[in-house]
């Protein structure tokens, strides 16, 4: 892949996202729906705060189970009724992952009002998406619109959390993925990257070309901050910063678990502050940056390595979602962690053979660990993906390497990293589906 490529593809996979994007995919294809029934009809935006209307809201498990049970920005409810009826009334699409960024008091009310009366209905559908949502807006009445019957409208969100590949009014097409695919600036067909490729455009692209990547720090540290200032989740990053004398002393390794746990817990149980997402995950975002973030801190590293650090491992977490997908049993905390194993790696003077050999340890020892649902308790998984990246650095840094006899580590960096993927994806599919199973009978 050429650098600019590249680069178009860390800012497709790289952006904000406020709440988790489970349902805040769900908030933006019912936003997407809502829009067009005010376009197609003479009604304006006012409507979806008078009108009845009826949300029917179609999604895969993996959405469902990530959804279910994680906040909502500034509710206090969890949930996918309550992410959709705040899509439809206050949400505005062409803000992406950040569909809710016009939250009100006022929108949180008229969507708790929906959720209480019934108007959303969840549905799991019959799709081998992992990742899909279709959103209906039915409006029961009061609407003068072009068609003879009562305006209702649809959106389709496929594969990624932001790509929406059709709608609909009135059972009418009026775009379809084959105009959506042809706006994507990277195409997925040409995706050809190794760690080698990686590891040498972060040391070697200009740093004016890849400074927007601070923008982690500026949104994620942000998050950490609101985190250890508030009562959020399970308090995980409180807890750890503050029993530094008693349990876990102040070295960077206590920092960097305090600081990036802090950030899930808040994002976790509804912050409405955004997060910087890695392949479509805040959680991911956090835990890949803030590591890297936090020793970049601790030891006053300047902008630019600190930009090199975090392009490799936001990169190498990408790299490593190409082969495992959006969605999977697998924890992402496990991919985001290995990506900022390389970038801890990086800055203290490792080279690419560290930067493997800290791939492999992370392979050989964290993966395994199931996604059972976003929900306050990720915080806690972030925490331990966060000790195992700072300690699979440090053994690389020795030139300690689990080796190709163990497990599903293979000599060939890019062997293990297919392992990685095979069993999240293939190998995990019945896993996933017994840990929805689960979470819907309880």
């Amino acid at each position: 892949m050429k650098p600019k490529e590249i680069i178009a593809l860390i800012k497709q996979e790289v952006k904000p996202a406020l709440g988790c994007t489970e349902p805040i995919a769900v908030a933006l294809a019912v936003a997407k729906a809502a829009e067009i029934i005010s376009e197609n009809c003479p009604c304006g935006k006012d409507w979806r705060l008078t009108a009845d209307f009826r949300l029917d809201v179609s999604v895969s498990g993996n959405i469902l189970k990530n959804g279910m049970g994680v906040g909502i920005p500034g509710t206090g409810m969890v949930g996918l009724p309550v992410a959709a009826s705040l899509g439809a009334v206050c949400g505005d699409s062409s803000l992406g992952l950040e569909v809710l960024s016009g939250l009100t008091p006022q929108a949180v009310e008229r969507a708790k009002e929906l959720v209480s009366e019934g108007c959303v209905h969840i549905s799991v559908a019959d799709t081998e998406h992992l990742l899909y949502v279709k959103a209906t807006v039915s409006v029961e009445g009061g609407l003068e619109a072009s068609a003879e019957v009562d305006p209702h409208a649809y959106a389709v969100i496929e594969d990624d959390h932001d790509r929406i590949v059709e709608t609909s009014f009135a059972d009418r097409i009026l775009m379809s993925s084959e105009s959506a695919a042809a706006a994507k600036e990277y195409r997925p067909e040409a995706y050809d990257l190794t760690v080698k490729d990686i590891w040498d455009f972060a040391r070697t692209a200009p740093f004016e070309d890849i400074s927007f990547i601070l923008g982690d720090r500026e949104l994620n540290l942000a998050l950490a901050r609101e985190g250890l200032r508030g009562d959020y989740g399970l308090k995980v990053g409180k807890a750890i910063r503050e029993n530094q004398k008693e349990v876990f002393g102040d070295d960077f390794l206590s920092f960097a678990m305090g600081m990036t746990a802090a950030a899930s817990d808040a994002r976790m149980a509804g912050s409405t502050l955004p997060a910087m997402s890695n392949s479509g995950s805040g959680n991911q975002g956090i835990t890949v940056s803030m590591p890297i973030i936090a020793y970049a801190m601790k030891y006053n590293v300047a902008d630019e390595p600190l930009a090199r650090a975090l392009i490799l491992s936001n990169l190498v977490a990408i790299h490593i979602k190409h082969f495992l997908g959006k969605l999977s049993a697998l924890c992402g905390c496990v991919v985001a962690s290995t990506g900022s194993a390389c970038g801890i790696v990086y800055l203290q003077g490792g080279g690419y053979d560290e930067v493997c050999y800290a791939i492999k340890n992370m392979a050989g020892n964290i993966t395994g660990m199931v996604c059972d649902g976003a929900k306050v308790g990720c915080a806690m998984k972030v925490a331990s993906g966060v000790s195992c990246a700072v300690q699979s650095a440090v053994l690389a840094l020795r030139g300690t390497c689990i080796p190709s006899t163990d497990g599903i580590v293979e000599d060939d960096v890019e062997a293990t990293i297919r392992n990685v993927g095979a069993i999240g994806s293939a190998g995990m599919k019945a896993t996933d589906s017994m840990i929805l199973d689960i979470m819907l009978c309880k």
